[in-house]
């Protein structure tokens, strides 16, 4: 989503089981290292209240190259053709840990997130345009935990947080409620979760919620927008004007990312217009409107490789 202002170094990893309301004391700030595979880098932003950046760490091209034969193996062990794997979608059920602050901010309620759940079922069964996909891809809140503890909350420490929060195993989606605001959301990818199972899981700006006070970003799509990656899939500009892009022949290339709702922008000399309503684009929310059925070829691909 739009661009950020910057975290000042990297955020790390954890993460393991615990439940319920949880009052930790607060310590001092501390800047974690790298490695947990969501980490921003000094001097990038994630998507924010003003813009979008890095939100989700890079994958180089040759990665993306590895990620994909490991993909197609891991398939095969499966005895999953990659056509196959491609209609298969599934339910995910989602555990909300809310990170409020002592004194009660950033506590959302309980409509918030049932709203919350209900924007995901929506944007996932192509419910926002006739030209979106229906992904296959379900989400069911199968918890809610609290904690009010002021480093958790403003996302410091988030090692330890995620070790001591995350619940269900590869195909549950962890939502963490924070305030890093003007960072909107940070993401892990599925190939990930094998060296990296106790941060897997999406962070989200608490006033991206529905009803929240992030102007232009609170209709709930940031949730939208990382659990996308969380399934695999890339940003709209990843690679840029290039033909390989986003590893998805139908959204078009771009050149960099989007901020507003720029109708008709074609940053690329490549065809098609800039996909702008893309839930993996940096648009507003309002702009926003769908999945490709190519993304949601992959989403499934990548959930039965790594999540299933």
């Amino acid at each position: 989503m739009p661009l950020r202002a910057a975290s000042a170094a990297l955020l790390s990893a954890g993460a393991l089981l615990l439940g319920s309301v949880l009052a930790a004391p607060a310590q001092a700030s501390t800047i974690e290292p790298a490695g947990d595979g969501s980490c921003l880098t000094a001097g990038t932003s994630a998507r924010g209240l003003h813009g979008r950046g890095a939100d989700t760490r890079d994958v180089s091209a040759a990665e993306q190259t590895r990620i994909t034969r490991e993909t197609t193996a891991r398939l095969a062990e499966r005895g999953l053709s990659r056509s196959a794997a491609a209609a298969t979608g599934g339910n995910v059920p989602v555990y909300v840990h809310v990170m409020a602050a002592k004194n009660g901010a950033g506590n959302v309620t309980a409509s918030q997130i049932t709203r919350q759940i209900a924007v995901l079922n929506n944007t996932y069964a192509g419910g926002e345009s006739t030209a979106a996909a229906n992904t296959g891809f379900t989400f069911t809140l199968a918890g809610t935990n609290r904690f009010f503890n002021d480093t958790w909350h403003k996302d410091r420490q988030s090692a330890t947080y995620r070790a001591q929060t995350r619940r269900g195993g590869a195909n549950a989606l962890n939502i963490w409620i924070v305030d890093f605001a003007p960072t909107l959301g940070i993401a892990t990818f599925p190939w990930d979760y094998a060296n990296n199972p106790t941060i897997d899981g999406i962070r989200v700006q608490y006033s991206s919620l529905p009803g929240g006070s992030a102007t232009n970003f609170n209709l709930g799509k940031t949730a939208t927008h990382e659990a996308g990656h969380w399934l695999g899939l890339y940003h709209t500009f990843q690679g840029g004007c290039t033909t390989r892009n986003d590893q998805v022949s139908d959204t078009p290339a771009q050149s960099s990312p989007t901020s507003g709702c720029p109708v008709g922008r074609d940053s690329c000399s490549l065809p098609g217009l800039d996909p702008i309503r893309n839930y993996m684009d940096y648009s507003f929310d309002t702009c926003y409107r769908m999945f490709t059925s190519g993304q949601s070829a992959r989403m499934s691909q990548m959930f039965a490789a790594y999540r299933g």
